[in-house]
């Protein structure tokens, strides 16, 4: 089952993805972002530490570490 995100403001649906980028010093970082399709690599669960906001004048969601 994907993780998935019912915005509150549009009602359409997100699903969460991840991608990693290999910065200049050469260490590689995890870029989470969410997509309004569901295709091949979408994530299963949220990610531990992680909790999810959505924008209040968009509606878009976007991860936010908890504190």
């Amino acid at each position: 089952m994907a993780f998935s995100v019912v915005s509150k403001k549009s009602g359409k649906t997100y699903y969460l993805y991840v991608r990693e980028q290999t910065n200049k010093d050469g260490k590689t970082t995890k870029l989470y972002y969410f997509a309004g399709d569901k295709k091949d690599g979408v994530l299963k669960a949220l990610p531990d530490g992680y909790t999810v906001i959505e924008n209040e004048r968009t509606g878009l969601p976007f991860l936010k570490r908890k504190a």
